[in-house]
């Protein structure tokens, strides 16, 4: 026998079926595309933003995204049931389409048919084991949602249609397939090539021909108007997700990652800066909204979220879209509220995780941005007098200007003004500058590069404050104006590299200066120290130490340099104990988004939970290399009450310990 079937079994190829057929289908595409064009209609809503540059670049990875469904697949088995149901509703799809192809177009017209004989037989079987695939991940997916549901999982009626939608259409797919089988194959090689199909045919079989083709004929039109609905409800509820999320990859950020945008401060027809109303936001706000698929992801690795604050990144996405679909002239800001808009870190975990490429972050920035420069509003009168020494002095401890490069002269470092010719510029940053503890690490640093032969300059009373403090916080007229005032003096003196022992600073100068004009090359200590111990030109003897390694936010998530960190304290002698959280699930110390400057008054303290994090795994020293979290974790280690135990060092202070 011929490997085939007849494909219209049972309801007939003619126009009886046909024409109803093919009428529903496109008044169901038509419904479909109505549905969105109603939904861009409130995306326009939102101010424009350009998202269709490097279109090539984009498609691949909108291609890549969704294909491999990587991010999805990052939360184990929840995202492995979700990733094999997408895997295996693609085959359903691309089998049913190849159908409709040869039965209603090469077939019809061109007597051609391509699903026989061996490529059947794998065709067959591959649907049935996709079909069954689905089911298996459906369930599994069903049985977490209602029965082992994580805390605070929103459930809603979208999700019951859902669930209950997609199965009635897998089984009835089947049973379409086994009341055929069962009168046309049953006995036959054949039908061993679809084992689901089989073992229903062999469920059905006794109730003889007639009612199996009754069976067939009414569950296949059930069926086909099931799949209908299928498309009519997209647009409706979270089935949506299907379109908005995969192409929310597609307008995703290229970066650089965590860039936030540009504001014109002399803009004179600009009536407001940052968000306070829908109108304020882009259109891609809105449409991150419908993206969401409310899976908890950003929420569940929120350190704001996790330590008590009112900060759900997931919440603020999907009050955004409620504004925007049923109150557009709400004000956001009180939306949101601002306990909210002031607890996030800008630690960048929502996004690192989010499977829909939403951008949480620069929302709320937006909504700081109006607080600060329309209403001159910060979380607290601390933040305030900063923001105020900063105007005065440059850095935010309002100590004298002229002091910033007093800690380098006990070790011949000279400022560009008095020696400009260097190898390097140390971009210092104000905590390594002014803050005794960090001092330390500056010194530390000079230290390795001097044995490395490496000539260090610093600008001394001529470097400001970054402005990264300040402009996370919202405060974005004083970040220009100190960044300003930094690239002139860095320009003067024709600097090649700047190095920084801050990711705050590193990251500020190296992306959001290349707005202002900045080009110098910049890199941070971590990877510049890596890079003198691989050539030989830096010297370390590996002395035993028992550590754990904290990646900070700015050098991890936000510029993902992971390996140099760990290389330096291989080098160093160090055996690292990893935290349960490292590496890209990093938990934050609690003093980025400018919150540094701010006292944490609401919940339990982040920085004492990431000690305490770090204390469990039994090692005597936690290791940084950032001046924020340095500073978050000396007071961690009270609060934690494990002083004695556990000591927070930076790794330029343990490698300058170890110099040869």
């Amino acid at each position: 026998m011929e490997f085939t079937r007849e494909i219209y079994w049972n309801v007939g190829h003619s126009a009886e079926t046909l024409i109803p057929m093919y009428l529903l289908a496109f008044a169901a595409i038509g419904m479909l595309v109505k549905g969105f064009l109603r939904r861009v209609e409130v995306y326009k809503q939102g101010l424009p933003l350009n998202r269709t540059d490097q279109l090539g670049k984009r498609i691949r990875h909108m291609v890549e995204s969704v294909l491999l469904q990587k991010k999805v697949a990052r939360v184990r088995w929840p995202g492995l049931l979700h990733g094999f149901f997408f895997w295996g509703f693609v085959l359903l799809f691309i089998g049913t389409t190849l159908i409709v192809v040869q039965a209603d177009f090469t077939d019809l017209f061109f007597d051609v048919k391509f699903l026989k004989g061996y490529f059947y037989l794998l065709f067959s079987i591959t649907l049935d084991v996709a079909g069954l695939t689905c089911i298996f991940m459906l369930v599994g997916l069903l049985v977490r949602r209602y029965f082992f549901p994580p805390t605070e999982l929103p459930t809603k009626k979208d999700d019951a249609v859902m669930h209950g939608l997609l199965l009635t259409i897998l089984c009835t797919g089947f049973l379409i397939e086994g009341s055929r089988i069962a009168v046309t194959e049953l006995g036959t090689p054949l039908s061993y090539w679809s084992p689901m199909g089989l073992l229903v045919a062999n469920g059905v079989s006794g109730m003889g021909e007639g009612g199996l083709r009754a069976l067939h004929k009414v569950t296949w039109w059930s069926h086909f108007l099931l799949v209908m609905s299928f498309f009519v409800l997209i647009p409706l509820t979270k089935f949506r997700h299907i379109f908005t999320t995969s192409t929310n990859y597609l307008f995703g950020d290229l970066g650089p990652k965590g860039k936030l945008i540009n504001l014109d401060l002399e803009n004179e027809d600009a009536e407001t800066f940052g968000t306070t109303s829908l109108k304020e936001t882009t259109w891609k706000d809105i449409f991150d909204a419908d993206a969401c698929t409310l899976c908890l992801r950003c929420q569940d690795r929120c350190p704001a979220w996790n330590t008590g604050k009112p900060l759900s990144p997931m919440k603020v996405v999907n009050q955004l879209g409620d504004v925007a679909f049923q109150n557009p002239e709400a004000n956001l800001i009180e939306t949101f509220e601002k306990d909210v808009i002031w607890a996030c870190t800008t630690c960048f975990a929502c996004q690192d995780i989010c499977p829909a490429a939403i951008e949480h972050v620069r929302k709320i920035i937006d909504c700081r941005r109006a607080m600060v420069l329309m209403e001159g509003e910060f979380p607290g009168e601390e933040v305030m007098t900063a923001m105020e020494a900063t105007e005065v002095n440059g850095n935010p401890f309002g100590i004298g200007y002229a002091e910033r490069g007093d800690w380098a002269k006990e070790l011949g470092i000279k400022p560009l003004a008095e020696d400009a010719e260097v190898d390097i510029l140390y971009f210092v940053g104000c905590y390594a500058s002014f803050d005794k503890r960090n001092i330390s690490v500056a010194k530390s640093f000079i230290k390795l590069c001097q044995a490395a032969g490496v000539k260090v300059g610093i600008l001394g009373k001529e470097e400001k404050c970054c402005g990264e403090p300040m402009r996370k916080m919202g405060n974005e007229y004083l970040y220009q104006t100190v960044a300003v005032e930094n690239i002139e003096a860095i320009k003067s003196y024709g600097v090649k590299k700047i190095v920084t022992t801050c990711p705050h600073c590193f990251n500020t100068l190296q992306k959001d200066y290349r707005d202002l004009g900045f080009e110098t090359a910049v890199e941070t200590y971590t990877v510049f120290l890596e890079s003198l111990i691989t050539s030989g030109k830096l010297r370390i003897d590996p002395r035993e130490l028992s550590c754990t390694y904290h990646d900070s936010c700015y050098l991890g998530r936000h510029n993902g340099i992971y390996e140099a960190p760990r290389a330096l304290i291989q080098a160093a002698g160090g055996k690292l104990v990893e935290m349960e959280k490292n590496r890209a699930e990093s938990f934050c110390c609690s003093a980025g988004g400018g919150r540094i400057l701010a006292e944490e008054k609401i919940g339990e303290r982040m920085n004492v939970k990431r000690v305490r994090m770090a204390a469990e795994t039994g090692a005597g020293t936690l290791l940084s290399n950032c001046p924020f979290c340095l500073t978050m974790f000396e007071d961690g280690v009270k609060g934690a009450e494990v002083e004695e135990t556990l000591r927070p060092k930076d790794i330029a202070e343990i490698l300058a310990e170890r110099i040869v």
